[in-house]
C-alpha cells in the first residue's frame, strides 16, 4: 500500500475502490441450483452460500481449494485494570504455534491452512482510559500488515484473534460505531466484573468525546492491533475478491469499522457463528446471519473455521449433484 501524506487517506481511497460481486456468475449459479435434482430451495442456505461464493470468485462453479485461517494476536493496555485471565494471550498463542489449540484441530479436520500473526504482544496498546490506543501511523501500518495476511494466496479467508483485554476496547468501539451503552456490548456473566468493564469502556468514550465521528479514529483511539489487522485483512480480501468468514466479536468490531465507512463493505463476508447474544446482536446490526450457533465462545477462529466446512459442503452439493431430468416433450400433433 503506497503512502500518502495522511496515513488514513490510503485506507479511505481503498474503501472507494471496493469491487462488486460478479452478477453473471451469481445468476448462473442460481440457475444451476434450480436445475438440480431436488425440490426447489430444499437445500436452503447451502444454495445461497454457493451463489455467494460464485459471485465473489467470479465462477459459476466455485471451489475452495486454498482456505486460510488467519489469527492476529495482540494485547491491550486497558487490561491492566482487570484481574488476570485464566490463560493469557501469550499462552494461547504458544498453544496454537505448537499445534495444541482447538483451531489447529479444526483446521486439520477441514484441510484449512493456518497463519498466526503476533502483533507486539509484549507491548500492549496504550490504556484507552487515559490515551489513544494507537498513533495514526501505527494504526495504518497495522492495517497494512493485516492486508498482507493473504499475500501467499487463498480462496477463502477465516479471520480470528487472540487477545488480552479486548472486551473493553470492543465494547467502547461498538458503542461508538453502532450506538448503545458499553454494557450492551459485553457478554461477561459476572455482574460486578461486567460493571467494571463497562465503566472502563465508558471512561474511554468520555475521554474521546467529540473525536469519534470518523470510524478510523474510533479504531485507532479505542481499538487494538488485532482489530486493526483484521480490518486490513477484510479490506484486502474485498479488493482481491476473496470471500471472508468472520469469527469473534472483536473481528465483528473490525467489520463495523468498514461497515461504518461503507454499508456494502462487508458484502463479501459471512459470519461463521454466533458466540452469544451480544455477538448475535452485533452481527444483526451489520446485516450478517451466522452460519452456525454452537455456543463456542473461545475465539481463535474456531467458529469461522467450522463454518468453512459448511461452505465447502455447500459447494460440493452445488457442483456434484445431478441435474433433474428434463420432462419429456409432448408429442407433436399433425
Amino acid at each position: 500500500m503506497s503512502a500518502s501524506g495522511l496515513p488514513f487517506d490510503d485506507i479511505r481511497t481503498l474503501c472507494r475502490m471496493l469491487p462488486p460481486p460478479d452478477g453473471e456468475a451469481m445468476a448462473t449459479a442460481r440457475a444451476r441450483n434450480a436445475a438440480l435434482a431436488k425440490p426447489a430451495g430444499s437445500l436452503g442456505r447451502l444454495e445461497t452460500i454457493a451463489e455467494w461464493v460464485a459471485g465473489w470468485q467470479g465462477n459459476a462453479l466455485p471451489q475452495v481449494m486454498r482456505p486460510l485461517a488467519a489469527l492476529f494476536a495482540a494485547s491491550h493496555g486497558v487490561a491492566a485494570h482487570l484481574p488476570p485471565p485464566q490463560i493469557d494471550a501469550a499462552e494461547r498463542l504458544a498453544q496454537a504455534a505448537a499445534g495444541g489449540a482447538a483451531i489447529n484441530q479444526v483446521c486439520a479436520t477441514h484441510d484449512i491452512g493456518l497463519k498466526v500473526f503476533e502483533l507486539a504482544l509484549q507491548h500492549p496498546t496504550h490504556d484507552i482510559t487515559v490515551a489513544a490506543a494507537l498513533e495514526e501511523r501505527d494504526c495504518t501500518a497495522t492495517i497494512a500488515f493485516g492486508m498482507e495476511a493473504i499475500a501467499g494466496g487463498a480462496d477463502l479467508l477465516c479471520l480470528g484473534e487472540i487477545a488480552s483485554g479486548s472486551y473493553i476496547a470492543v465494547a467502547a468501539m461498538l458503542s461508538a460505531l453502532l450506538g448503545g451503552e458499553p454494557a450492551q456490548w459485553l457478554e461477561e456473566a459476572d455482574p460486578a466484573l461486567k460493571a467494571h468493564q463497562a465503566d472502563l469502556a465508558g471512561r474511554a468514550l468520555t475521554r474521546n468525546a467529540g473525536q469519534l465521528g470518523d470510524p478510523l479514529e474510533v479504531l485507532r483511539r479505542l481499538g487494538g492491533r488485532e482489530i486493526a489487522a483484521a480490518t486490513g485483512a477484510i479490506l484486502a480480501a474485498r479488493i482481491q475478491r476473496i470471500p471472508v468468514v468472520l469469527d469473534s466479536l472483536a473481528v465483528a468490531a473490525a467489520g463495523a469499522v468498514l461497515y461504518s465507512l461503507d454499508p456494502g463493505a462487508l458484502d463479501h463476508c459471512l459470519a461463521g457463528h454466533s458466540a452469544g447474544p451480544v455477538h448475535a446482536r452485533a452481527l444483526a446490526r451489520l446485516g450478517l446471519t451466522p452460519v452456525l450457533d454452537l455456543d463456542v465462545t473461545l475465539g481463535e477462529g474456531v467458529g469461522a473455521a467450522m463454518a468453512a466446512g459448511i461452505i465447502r459442503a455447500a459447494l460440493a452439493c452445488h457442483a456434484g449433484m445431478a441435474k433433474a431430468e428434463a420432462p419429456p416433450r409432448p408429442p407433436v400433433l399433425n
